[in-house]
């Protein structure tokens, strides 16, 4: 397997690994977030998260550290990802059914793709755009199967609707962040999420939560919105924002799975045909390749990298083993292979 393949490889499989996570947690958080508020369980999840993100830092030679000017796209980041996407979904899934809101959450790829085209000019060729409008008549279908069912059943899944706009827009902000230490961004981003929401469930007077809802909570948090995170973000250093979210979409169809698992049998004809649409969007985006010829301009930067994947050639004494972290500088190069939009194939088309 060529060096070029290897990045598109791993990062498909973190990317699936995050979605598995993020995918289970959705029917559990619906399971063990009854009868608590929605900034009371947006804060335990974020709280969970941040537990994972200070364990999992790496050494300051392994991996680039956060800067002072990473502040403002952290605060954006934990505003739209860890306060308004978590506690729209809290609501959302109180109000309606785990598997159609675990299939709405498909949407997510959508508004990550759309906005990785517009703000750093990732490729969105033909069989994107088709993939993209598969996913938006899956997401359509979905909310006329549950206005059949009533407004809550509705208003629910339009609070998700908001959730995966949100967590979308998190997702680009965070591809800036994807040559950052990982754990200290989910750390950061988690600790500013759990501080914000709850104090909103204080302000609000939301009850506290039992010992079980809490812990098992907590639990999930670290698991599916820690972990998950942190490997989401690796896998947007390997391909880049749009195909992570496009890998990540596979999440839904997991939680819907897990939701029917658990005893959930709210399935229909119409939500069948919802999520036949979204899969066959992701499996499209999926089998996207693409490669020509392409310059490299002169770029001084700093982030976790090897000497063995086609990019890397400045020298050591001694040569170091594995990933390490450090500011280096690349040559100007043009030559052709397949790529994908990762920190080093950012041109435009």
């Amino acid at each position: 397997m060529s060096a070029y393949a290897l990045p598109a490889l791993r990062g498909g499989l973190l990317a699936l690994l995050a979605a598995a996570l993020f995918g289970v947690s959705t029917p559990l958080v619906q399971r063990f977030g009854v009868g608590l508020g929605a900034f009371s369980t947006a804060a335990l999840l974020y709280a969970g998260a941040a537990a994972v993100g200070l364990i999992s830092r790496r050494r300051i030679d392994r991996e680039a550290r956060l800067q002072r000017v990473d502040l403002p796209r952290l605060l954006a980041m934990a505003g739209f990802g860890a306060v308004v996407g978590p506690v729209a979904l809290a609501w959302g899934l109180q109000h309606t059914s785990g598997t159609s809101a675990s299939l709405m959450l498909t949407l997510e790829a959508l508004f990550t793709a759309i906005l990785a085209w517009r703000l750093y000019g990732e490729t969105m060729d033909g069989r994107v755009w088709t993939a993209m409008a598969l996913l938006l008549a899956g997401g359509m279908v979905l909310v006329v199967d549950q206005g059949r069912s009533g407004g809550a059943q509705l208003w629910g899944l339009l609070a998700v609707l908001l959730a995966t706009a949100a967590w979308g827009v998190d997702n680009t902000l965070s591809r800036a962040l994807a040559e950052r230490d990982p754990g200290q961004v989910v750390m950061a981003k988690a600790l500013l999420g759990a501080s914000a929401t709850a104090a909103l469930a204080v302000v609000f007077g939301e009850p506290l939560p039992s010992t079980v809802a809490a812990l098992a909570l907590f639990a999930i948090g670290a698991t599916g919105y820690g972990l998950s995170l942190r490997f989401y973000l690796l896998a947007q250093r390997a391909f880049g924002a749009a195909r992570t979210g496009s890998v990540f979409a596979f999440a839904p169809f997991i939680g819907a799975a897990f939701a029917v698992a658990l005893g959930e049998r709210s399935a229909s004809g119409l939500m069948a045909l919802g999520s036949v649409l979204m899969l066959a969007g992701v499996v499209l985006h999926l089998s996207e390749s693409h490669g020509h010829e392409h310059e490299h301009e002169a770029l001084e930067h700093e982030h976790a990298h090897r000497h063995d994947d086609g990019h890397h050639d400045h020298h050591h004494d001694p040569m170091p083993a594995g990933e390490h972290s450090h500011p280096h500088q690349h040559e100007p190069l043009r030559h052709q292979h397949h790529h994908v939009p990762d920190a080093h194939h950012g041109h435009r088309h």
